[in-house]
C-alpha cells in the first residue's frame, strides 16, 4: 500500500520532499523518526491511505513497546481513528480488528507485556471509539495475571475517575467512556482486586467510585485527592 500520489504535507514542519516520496513507494521501510512523524501528523488529505502505508511497520513498533507514554498512546489510537479503518474494504478492516484483539488478548495473559494493559486500553479504545468489547474481554478472563493487570490499572485510574475525569483525553465521547469505565470498575473490579491481594485503601477508592456528591468526599476513606 502507498500514500495517495497527490498526498502532500508541510516541508517546514513535517518533512522533506524525499520523505514524502518514500510514503508513495510500497514496502520501503521508514526510519523511526519518519515513521513517528507520519503517524503523529493529523493533517493528511487521505488519512486512510497513509495509515495503510505505514501500518505493518507501525504495528510492529507498537507491540514492541516503543511507543510508551500515555500521550503517545492517545495519539496512536487517534491515528487509527482518523484513518477510519472500520470503513476499509472488509478484508482489510477485519485484519486491523484481528490485530487489535490479538494484541489485547496477549497483553491480558502476559505477566510482563511490553505495553501495560492500562496503556493499551487507551490506544484500542481510541482506535475503535468504544470501551465495551475490550472491557468485556477483560471481564471474561480471570486468574492472577489478568487480575494483576486490573489491579495496576485501577491504581492508575482511580485518581482521575474519583474527580469524574477520564484518565486520558478521548477523541470522541469522553464522558460516555468515563461513565462506562467507572461503572465497569465498580461492578467487576472489587472481588478481583481482593482476590489479588490489593491494598485495602485501593478497594475503598474503587468503592467510592460508586458514591456520588458530598457522600463521596465525606466518606472516612476519602483519599484526600485535590483537583
Amino acid at each position: 500500500m502507498t500514500a495517495h500520489p497527490d498526498e502532500s504535507n508541510c516541508t517546514c514542519h513535517w518533512g522533506s520532499a524525499e520523505d514524502l516520496a518514500r510514503l508513495k513507494v510500497a514496502d520501503v521501510e521508514l526510519d523511526p523518526d519518519l515513521l513517528r512523524r507520519t503517524w503523529q501528523a493529523t493533517d493528511w488529505t487521505d488519512k486512510a491511505s497513509v495509515l495503510r502505508r505505514i501500518l505493518p511497520q507501525f504495528a510492529s513498533v507498537l507491540v514492541s513497546g516503543l511507543v510508551t507514554s500515555l500521550y503517545d498512546m492517545e495519539r496512536a489510537g487517534l491515528a487509527f481513528a482518523l484513518g477510519n479503518w472500520r470503513e476499509w474494504p472488509a478484508e482489510q478492516a477485519a485484519a486491523v480488528e484481528e490485530f487489535l484483539r490479538a494484541w489485547w488478548a496477549y497483553t491480558l495473559t502476559e505477566p510482563d507485556p511490553p505495553v501495560p494493559a492500562h496503556d493499551l486500553l487507551v490506544l484500542i479504545a481510541e482506535a475503535s471509539g468504544t470501551l465495551s468489547p475490550w472491557l468485556d474481554a477483560w471481564e471474561a478472563l480471570s486468574g492472577p495475571v489478568a487480575d494483576g493487570h486490573l489491579t495496576a490499572a485501577a491504581d492508575r485510574w482511580e485518581h482521575d475517575l474519583l474527580g469524574d475525569q477520564l484518565p486520558w483525553s478521548a477523541w470522541e465521547d469522553e464522558e460516555g467512556m468515563r461513565a462506562a469505565l467507572t461503572v465497569w470498575l465498580v461492578r467487576h473490579a472489587p472481588a478481583r482486586l481482593r482476590a489479588h491481594g490489593a491494598p485495602e485503601d485501593l478497594l475503598h477508592r474503587i468503592r467510592l467510585l460508586g458514591v456520588t456528591g458530598p457522600d463521596r468526599w465525606d466518606d472516612p476513606h476519602w483519599p484526600g485527592h485535590r483537583y
